[in-house]
């Protein structure tokens, strides 16, 4: 037997030195096999047959896993990911714990996949950071060996809950596209119901592939902007989440112009998004969806309470991330984060330095001394750097306030919270992303009212008389609420339809991307 580099042995020794280097590898698969099996709690004879190859059980395991492998694009995977070709090319050769070993690593990697997600989520995104699950190789490996019909064992692995229902959506948007057409809609100005542009008759034509009735003409040419046709236009804002005003503006032509392979990607994009949270949120919880502005309160498993949310531009996105609300509290300050206060109070205080007071904003010296107010006045502010902004900005408690009159703290790396707001004609809008990441909640009072339910002596009345004395005041929660910040763009009505909000973050076309590298 030839030694490396082809150099022949030069004694007996060597030569079966030589042998233990060429076959070491293999009896050491079969080794850890067998190390592996005894592990798990198999017993010796146990140990004998393998997890994948030599026996009928093992190849109808195998069986099985390489037809889940190349049903993978069902849950937005690529089954290529998975190379099953080279699986059963392995199987056909006679180095069995090669097989073994190949098939093992595959298993793993896909169980690992579909159930907790094909990326973590940490790594896609720097305004993501939550907890996502992990599964152990062994366990899964055990769980493999233990299954009486891996088949279903293999089908049990996704999440429940609206998971299939986007498999389903994502199914359906597959088989349209081959037959859908796609005529993007021009940029330019504002077009308004009742001006003349040419955008119309392009207008007409995309609504129709979108699958929405358009109006027979009412105008006197193709061009006329009729009501009838802005009714279809606010119709299709009011799905999307836009602001319904029948205008066709930047964002609303964008989401004309959102095409079927776009739409696959938002699909791919939330399931994965599903696999990255826990199978079961917990019979009480609270789920943000900064991706449509929604908020939940889950308790007892019922929703029990349910809001509109303001939440974060796509210059300051709300992050996903996963906490507990432990109480709130009444008539807080507002501590104005230092780049608030370089990019945005900066250039008002260099024109006049009182220019903050009539929102009630005070200057400090310190960060931790309230004793350091200082007189705007006597600062020159055009030497203060905006990335360097030396002061504290507090604004006090009040009617603009830009926290509201209701404060819910909850631990965050980002510093966001969740908060009344001053500005409550902004929950009349579609896209409610004006914040600078922190979620605004349209009715606190009506949401604490569930989470208390008169335990503690809490009464929404007694609150409202502390709010308008002016007291500030902290009340605990009867109980600890599970948080869940999450970034859905595509969820399922309760007639089982999606609904698909547009990707202003970008982020799932991270995700998408990140999917698709190669494993580390």
């Amino acid at each position: 037997m030839a030694l490396p580099f082809g150099r022949q042995p030069r004694s007996r020794r060597e030569s079966r030195a030589g042998c233990a280097y060429n076959c070491g590898v293999r009896w050491a698969a079969y080794f850890v096999a067998f190390v592996a099996l005894i592990a798990l709690g198999s017993s010796p004879s146990q140990a004998d047959e393998a997890l994948w190859t030599g026996s009928r059980t093992a190849e109808a395991r195998t069986e099985a896993l390489l037809k889940a492998l190349r049903a993978a694009a069902d849950h937005g995977l690529d089954p290529d990911w998975y190379r099953p070709n080279d699986l059963e090319k392995a199987i056909a050769e006679t180095d069995k714990a090669r097989a073994e070993q190949l098939i093992a690593d595959t298993f793993v990697a896909y169980a690992s996949d579909i159930s907790t997600g094909r990326v973590r989520a940490n790594t896609v995104d720097k305004d993501i950071d939550i907890q996502q699950r992990k599964v152990e190789r062994a366990d899964l490996l055990k769980a493999a060996a233990e299954a009486s019909d891996f088949a279903a064992y293999l089908a049990s692995l996704p999440p429940k809950g609206d998971y299939p229902a986007l498999q389903k959506a994502l199914a359906e948007l597959r088989a349209q596209r081959a037959a859908t057409s796609f005529t993007p809609l021009p940029s330019g100005d504002l077009l308004r119901p009742g001006m003349t542009d040419a955008r119309v008759s392009i207008l007409r034509k995309r609504l129709g592939e979108l699958g929405l009735p358009t109006p027979p003409l009412g105008g006197p040419t193709l061009d006329f902007y009729d009501e009838p046709l802005a009714a279809v236009v606010k119709s299709y804002q009011e799905t999307k989440g836009l602001t319904v005003d029948g205008v066709i503006g930047t964002n609303t032509t964008r989401s004309l112009n959102t095409s079927i392979d776009d739409r696959i990607e938002q699909v791919v994009a939330n399931l994965e998004r599903r696999r990255w949270l826990p199978e079961d949120l917990g019979s009480r919880h609270v789920l943000v969806n900064a991706g449509d502005y929604s908020m939940v309160f889950v308790d007892g498993g019922q929703r029990v309470f349910e809001s509109l949310v303001i939440v974060g531009t796509p210059k300051d996105p709300t992050p996903e991330i996963q906490s507990v609300m432990h109480g709130f509290q009444t008539n807080p300050y507002w501590t104005v984060p230092q780049t608030i206060s370089g990019e945005e109070y900066l250039p008002m205080l260099r024109r006049d330095p009182y220019a903050l007071q009539a929102g009630g904003f005070k200057i400090f010296a310190s960060w931790s001394d309230n004793n350091s107010e200082i007189d705007p006045a006597t600062i020159d502010w055009s030497t203060i750097h905006p990335k360097a902004f030396p002061y504290r900005i507090r604004q006090e408690p009040g009617a603009s306030n830009a926290l509201g009159y209701i404060f819910f703290p909850f631990a965050n790396k980002y510093g966001i919270y969740m908060h009344d707001t001053a500005n409550r004609w902004l929950f009349t809008e579609g896209s409610r992303n004006f914040s600078h990441g922190c979620i605004r909640l349209q009715n606190p009072l009506d949401f604490l009212e569930k989470v208390f339910k008169g335990r503690n002596g809490f009464d929404k009345e007694k609150v409202r008389t502390v709010i308008n004395a002016q007291q500030q005041v902290h009340y605990a929660f009867p109980e600890s609420v599970p948080l869940f910040v999450t970034y859905r763009t595509v969820s399922i009505a309760a007639d089982g339809a999606p609904v698909f909000r547009d990707d202003v973050y970008g982020r799932d076309k991270r995700v998408v991307q990140a999917m698709a590298r190669p494993r580390s």
